[in-house]
């Protein structure tokens, strides 16, 4: 898969199909699945835009799973307006999804989200401009703690993978895969295939010596639970802002993973492009149920902006 607007730039992220198909004007909506930042990144980086809503406002049924904690489905587009139709069109309980969907329907607005596009949205919002990435700090001490994030944030991956995919293979029909073990040996059966993937199997290897959510990995999840309380979320209510505000770059793509780790809300905006012609969005991200201030700042933003164009397929 290539960036319709520079080849040899990467697309950025699991959902490219539904990202590179949008921008190349292939289709004129799509979904993506995020876990970590495979809406967001794909979608900046291809210049369209990707809405990562609140964990549960749409149901992951039939998807396969990585975490129910931080699988998300949304819509990718080219124009907020689009994407917030089909948002509208997607939100609501799922008796197949039913905990997740039936706890975040309390977040649905009344008459939609359609009625938060407004050309005017940006006035008097309060917005949080950060001057470094999150999690990536500035003195050994700080980078430590960042380094613990990230251990624990894979640790916890690695458990909830084992333990949603095995749930999700025993409820297929018809199938000879029934575990994460048997997708494993599956893959060693056909090695010599070159759609086997090196990296994928050594992910599945390693998230099949998980034992699941014992201590280690309940303690680790505490700890990221709390580092979003005591970061993120403190950040944005002792400040009392509307939206945390960040480019999504190839070198600046934190923001998603901190989102991601709370299964809170972000929408990414095409913002600009770079000398070589690479697309690079701007992300405005929330807490639980933000939506309706996202829409309003993206939608804004892009009537001030209007800065997508086209794509060039160049070399």
């Amino acid at each position: 898969m290539q960036n319709p607007y520079v080849k040899s730039a990467g697309p950025g992220g699991s959902s490219i199909g539904s990202a590179v198909s949008v921008a190349a004007n292939m289709v004129t909506v799509s979904l993506g699945t995020e876990t970590a930042g495979s809406i967001l990144c794909p979608s900046s980086f291809n210049s369209v835009v990707g809405i990562k809503h609140t964990v549960g406002l749409t149901s992951r049924g039939g998807v396969v799973p990585i975490s129910t904690r931080q699988d998300t489905v949304g819509p990718i587009c080219r124009t907020v307006s689009d994407a917030v139709y089909v948002l509208d069109a997607i939100v609501g309980f799922d008796p197949y999804d039913a905990v997740a969907t039936r706890k975040a329907s309390k977040y649905i607005p009344h008459g939609g989200y359609v009625q938060f596009l407004k050309a005017d949205g940006l006035r008097g919002k309060r917005l949080g401009i950060t001057s470094y990435p999150f999690f990536s700090f500035r003195n050994d001490s700080e980078n430590s703690h960042a380094f613990e994030l990230h251990f624990n944030t894979l640790r916890v991956l690695r458990a909830e993978f084992k333990l949603s995919l095995n749930a999700y293979l025993k409820e297929l029909l018809t199938s000879p895969v029934r575990s994460l073990a048997d997708a494993i040996a599956f893959n060693k059966k056909f090695s010599d295939l070159e759609k086997i993937d090196e990296y994928g199997q050594d992910l599945f290897l390693k998230a099949e010596k998980s034992t699941g959510m014992g201590e280690l990995e309940k303690n680790a999840l505490g700890n990221l639970t709390e580092a979003s309380k005591n970061e993120l979320q403190k950040l944005m209510k002792d400040n009392m802002l509307d939206a945390l505000v960040t480019p999504l770059s190839y070198n600046f793509r934190h923001i998603s993973g901190v989102l991601a780790i709370g299964g809170f809300p972000g929408i990414s905006v095409p913002a600009g492009y770079d000398h070589d012609g690479r697309p690079f969005g701007i992300c405005f991200g929330g807490l639980k149920g933000f939506e309706p201030k996202l829409i309003e700042i993206a939608s804004s933003f892009e009537q001030a902006t209007k800065i997508r164009k086209p794509p060039s397929f160049g070399p």
